[in-house]
């Protein structure tokens, strides 16, 4: 490795630091580390800026942007109130109950949408939900956002690196569905059981059950009119999601357009609805797109990926489970969609050279999905969930979303083993 990849892995070392132990804000940190490897060389404006590569990924952000429009659209009807009344109807102001929806909702939504979309149409119900029931929504938003992740694996349209790997491997919507769809609703339903575990939501003041409020949601509903038109966007959208192969449309023009037609639509003052978006989030999100690109770009992770492709070297059962571990040590503390975007070249060489199936591109899926839970930076949905609920009132620190995530990650990539083992290695 060059001296210009050590110190660009020194400023990604530093900015990870910084973040974790929350010494400076996330922010700040992300945009200081990005400044950082343009001053020294590991990548250039160009490439930084206009690199599908390794530069900010803009679909991402655009994808955000059009999402926090929708949302912030909403959020004036009322309608994610009435969502939260409606969801706590069915729990019968049953703490877990309303958990274990919502955890549900977000994975099965995710399948649908996209892990990013989901958590910010579902973070505001959320706190929502937690506000009646009286309990700290903390637990509750890193559950939603986990969630997202895990159901995001289904699909192609779940999780960006599915994307990704779509696209290079040449897979279909219906492969992801028949590969890695039933193990996702069994990882849902694991994942259900470790939030009992890990949350067991309980009520701040020892009370059991919602606030005792009318739980009708009559008179909820502040702008009918705005909230149909919302649906019927947001339907749209949602539709376009699914078909954006087909359309030739990315997620990101998708998003955008939806945000900026309903924006239009509303009647409402530009300026007021775009204050409501998480910049800050944004921000960060370009800023950390800038560090992990200067890895790229000086060879830090291509290295990784050529050295962990030497060792399982001719070893097909160590190369599957070896990156599968791998992708998701990885994913952890490496954004996982440029993470994917390096290893995809290496798993098709790989997998061409060995005449192997698609097994190796489906264990890259579940390890940078199921990875990116270990902390509040291996997945975008994780950090748009930890800047929506700092914005509302209720920061969730790196180590919180860790101490839960560690144990997620561990426990769902493992349940993936024996899934792997009996469909692709048996007989093999």
């Amino acid at each position: 490795m060059t001296a210009l990849g050590w110190l660009a892995l020194a400023v990604f070392a530093t900015t990870y630091v910084l973040i974790a132990t929350e010494w400076v804000h996330r922010v700040a940190a992300a945009v200081g580390g990005a400044v950082i490897v343009l001053l020294i060389g590991a990548t250039d404006p160009h490439r930084a800026f206009y690199s599908s590569q390794t530069g900010i990924d803009w679909d991402v952000v655009f994808l955000l942007l059009g999402m926090m429009l929708i949302v912030a659209v909403l959020q004036r009807t009322g309608g994610f109130e009435w969502m939260a009344l409606w969801a706590l109807r069915r729990a019968h102001g049953r703490p877990f109950a309303a958990l274990a929806m919502l955890v549900v909702t977000s994975s099965v939504a995710s399948a649908v949408l996209d892990n990013v979309t989901t958590v910010l149409l579902l973070a505001p119900i959320t706190i929502e939900v937690c506000e009646r029931l009286r309990v700290r929504p903390v637990p509750y938003l890193i559950a939603v956002a986990m969630a997202s992740n895990i159901g995001g694996m289904a699909t192609l349209v779940g999780d960006p690196p599915n994307i990704i790997i779509a696209s290079r491997a040449r897979l279909s919507y219906l492969d992801f569905l028949v590969h890695l769809a039933p193990l996702a609703i069994v990882l849902t339903a694991v994942f259900v059981g470790l939030c009992w575990l890990l949350f067991r939501p309980r009520p701040t003041d020892g009370t059991s059950g919602a606030e005792p409020v009318d739980l009708t949601g009559h008179g909820v509903v502040r702008d009918r009119a705005l909230l149909i038109k919302g649906i019927a966007v947001l339907s749209v959208v949602t539709a376009a999601f699914a078909f954006h192969t087909m359309l030739g449309l990315e997620p990101s023009v998708i998003a955008l357009s939806g945000g900026l037609i309903l924006l239009g639509i509303s009647g409402l003052e530009p300026a007021k609805v775009v204050a409501d978006i998480e910049w800050s989030t944004l921000v960060f999100f370009a800023g950390l797109f800038v560090i992990i690109g200067s890895l790229v770009e000086t060879g830090v992770i291509d290295l990784v990926a050529q050295e962990a492709s030497t060792l399982a070297d001719g070893r097909p059962v160590a190369s599957v489970f070896g990156l599968l571990w791998l992708s998701a040590i990885l994913s952890a503390f490496i954004d996982n969609i440029p993470y994917v975007a390096t290893m995809a070249p290496v798993v098709s060489e790989v997998t061409a050279s060995s005449g192997a199936g698609n097994e190796l591109w489906w264990v890259l899926a579940m390890g940078a999905d199921l990875g990116g839970n270990a902390t509040p930076v291996g997945a975008s949905a994780n950090v748009v969930i930890t800047g929506y609920a700092a914005k509302a009132g209720h920061p969730i620190s790196f180590w919180e979303f860790t101490k839960y995530g560690l144990i997620v990650a561990t426990v769902t990539v493992a349940a993936c083993m024996p899934y792997v083992w009996l469909r692709y290695l048996v007989g093999a």
